[in-house]
């Protein structure tokens, strides 16, 4: 039934996202986590398209490289399919039935929940917490997707000599890594409502949490491509060469009062207006942080561009900022891919479920 379950072994946190493989690996020590390898490699053009695995072979290929360059040994993996692949629904059940017992029913009541045949998804559960005035009753949230969606990523780390041990759902591995970020909120951010807005390359998504869950989430075409292209376009360059000089600079001077600036203020008024969206649609009120992630948060000045735009806190998301870090491992380099490493590390963090 299960998308994959998870069992108690260190995991290579694995996220396949439509530019690159992002790979990081947890252990836990007495004073907190330790990052004991990591890697981003880039992906071959369209091997990942509308956050679909089109080319297994490819993407393997790049989870391969991505090991190697990590140095890691590990053999387990967790990955995630995008929440917009998932139906995740909660239902009631008795608090009384054993996992066992909850899934039989589960699988017999599935065709109300489950727009698809049984045999084309993969499904999972999980119990939430006891139904408010009902004792006797648990939330039970439910989360299905198409068996190809998961299979592809399975045969992805299997080419690249990986056991895929677990599969998760994006927006649940953003909600484990988001919970690195609260410590420093007053009160370990309990009664915080938070928005993390990541920027990847084509696509932004805002997800607002409350209670350490996702109570709303939205998805903007906008992402750091638009700004390659536009390397691109004023300075003549072919789209690798305009992404190489966006990432190592040597660009003119007029980049960045005509170039850079215009896209980080195009970026803070993708995300305000994203909140904005939240806002009519909620009645939680105000959002008390955000954090910014992705790719895109790397670039220099672009928190303070979105709490400007916003009149909110924000901050960029930096899930290592409380670990320490393999000798091995550059740490300048790893803290300005941090951003967009939320994914991969809330993957990595199942290893200690």
């Amino acid at each position: 039934m299960a998308l994959l379950r998870q069992k108690k072994v260190p995991l290579l946190g694995i996220d396949i996202s439509s530019t690159s493989v992002k790979l990081i690996e947890l252990s836990r020590r007495s004073k907190g986590y330790h990052v004991e390898s990591y890697a981003v490699e880039p992906l071959p053009p369209n091997s990942v398209t509308d956050r679909n695995v089109s080319d297994v072979e490819l993407v393997g290929q790049a989870i391969q490289r991505a090991v190697k360059k990590s140095g890691a040994r590990t053999k387990h993996a967790a990955c995630a399919v995008a929440g917009s692949a998932v139906i995740t629904k909660v239902i009631t059940m008795p608090a009384n039935l054993s996992d066992e017992e909850m899934e039989n029913q589960i699988m017999i009541e599935a065709d109300q929940y489950i727009p698809y045949r049984l045999d084309e998804v993969r499904m999972d559960f999980e119990v939430l917490r006891p139904v408010a005035n009902e004792p006797g009753k648990v939330e039970v949230l439910l989360a299905a997707s198409r068996q190809d969606n998961v299979d592809v990523r399975v045969a992805a780390l299997e080419n690249a000599g990986l056991i895929a041990q677990v599969v998760d759902v994006e927006a649940f591995a953003l909600e484990n890594s988001v919970g690195l970020l609260m410590r420093d909120l007053p009160g370990q951010g309990e009664d915080a409502v938070v928005a993390v807005a990541d920027v990847g390359a084509t696509l932004t998504t805002l997800s607002v949490m409350q209670d350490m869950r996702i109570i709303y989430s939205r998805e903007q075409q906008f992402g750091g491509r638009q700004l390659t292209e536009e390397i691109q376009r004023r300075y003549g360059l072919s789209y690798e060469e305009a992404g190489l000089a966006k990432r190592q600079g040597g660009l003119p001077d007029n980049y960045e009062p005509e170039v850079l600036e215009p896209f980080k203020q195009s970026m803070a008024m993708e995300i305000s207006r994203a909140l904005q969206f939240f806002y009519s649609a909620s009645q939680i009120g105000a959002v008390d942080q955000i954090y910014v992630a992705g790719g895109c948060a790397a670039i220099s000045g672009v928190a303070d561009a979105i709490e400007a735009k916003t009149g909110t806190r924000c901050t960029v998301a930096n899930p290592f900022a409380g670990m320490t870090v393999s000798p091995r491992i550059r740490k300048e380099v790893i803290q300005n891919d941090a951003p967009a490493m939320m994914i991969a590390t809330g993957l990595a963090l199942r290893s200690f479920d």
